[in-house]
């Protein structure tokens, strides 16, 4: 199996997602940002053909963890 560059190019975006997830103060997008990290790691477990893992990923990490996520900031702003 060969590595071509769509496959680096998402491990750059991944990495960029990342950083972007730590240095953003608004806490919204630093959420929106984790999400957008999640369904790049679920494409890139895709093209390794982890099809499980890529499914578990883009169900646990870019469904369910930003639905709490969101949810907890929510309910947090409206008591501060």
């Amino acid at each position: 199996m060969t590595i071509e560059w769509p496959f680096f190019l998402l491990l750059g975006l991944l990495v960029v997602a990342a950083a972007g997830a730590l240095l953003i103060r608004d806490l919204l997008t630093a959420i929106l940002l984790l999400s957008v990290f999640s369904i790049l790691a679920t494409v890139i477990f895709a093209f390794l053909q982890a099809v499980d893992v890529a499914m578990a990923e883009a169900t646990i990490g870019a469904g369910l963890l930003t639905a709490a996520f969101i949810t907890t900031l929510a309910k947090t702003k409206g008591a501060s």
